[in-house]
């Protein structure tokens, strides 16, 4: 089954089995986000790939210069593990890991949530790729990936048990916008997939075309 084939069963399920209330909430804060985004205010095809220091799951903390210093990367920005799509994407990114590192590509997942929390989103999905901790979404900020979710959906998270605030050390309810941004060795971005709709990612098939595309 295709990734978004399983994405659209999720979404698909929730439109047939959620409570109305809910549904309507969570339904309403998605389109007005999509509607509200503007793509010209992401990072661009084209731009050089801001630097971050960011930690990974163990604490260690990782740059973007050390990791492509070993060549091109594969950056994955998710919201958390609480999220099925983003599980989905990340357990999709598992799934091509080999074929990522066998073109000298880096991968890694990024995501507001705390070491701790990336450590277990690690050992639940058996990722064998680092999971880095962007606390705050200062660097999601910088490529102008954020979204700020309405104060109508802490409800819904506190119904679901998803207490944000633990998860990322921060109260300001704020998430990234899935995206995938593959960087060549130089650092400049050269291909991309940012949608602000949460329900939609990049296939795996594609993050491979784009990666064989790349020039030495």
């Amino acid at each position: 089954m295709a990734q978004q084939a399983q994405l659209s069963a999720i979404l698909e399920n929730f439109d047939k089995n959620g409570p109305e209330p809910v549904k309507a909430i969570i339904n309403k804060a998605r389109s007005d986000f999509i509607e509200s985004f503007d793509p010209d205010a992401a990072i661009q095809v084209g731009d050089a790939l801001p630097e971050f220091r960011l930690s990974d799951a163990v604490g260690t903390e990782r740059s973007s210069t050390e990791l492509l210093s070993n060549g091109p990367l594969l950056i994955a920005f998710y919201r958390g593990e609480w999220c099925p799509f983003c599980n989905i994407a990340l357990v999709g990114f598992q799934k091509i890991l080999d074929e990522i590192k066998a073109k000298g590509v880096t991968f890694v997942a990024i995501s507001p949530e705390l070491p701790n929390q990336s450590l277990s989103t690690a050992e639940k999905h058996d990722l064998e790729f680092p999971v880095l901790s962007d606390v705050g979404n200062k660097y999601a900020k910088q490529l102008g990936i954020l979204f700020q979710q309405p104060d109508s959906l802490r409800s819904v998270f506190e119904q679901f048990g998803n207490r944000l605030a633990e998860r990322n050390g921060d109260d300001s309810f704020t998430v990234p916008v899935p995206a995938t941004i593959l960087v060549d060795k130089n650092g400049v971005v050269r291909n991309t997939f940012i949608d602000p709709d949460y329900t939609k990612r990049v296939e795996p098939a594609t993050v491979l075309e784009w990666i064989n595309s790349l020039k030495n």
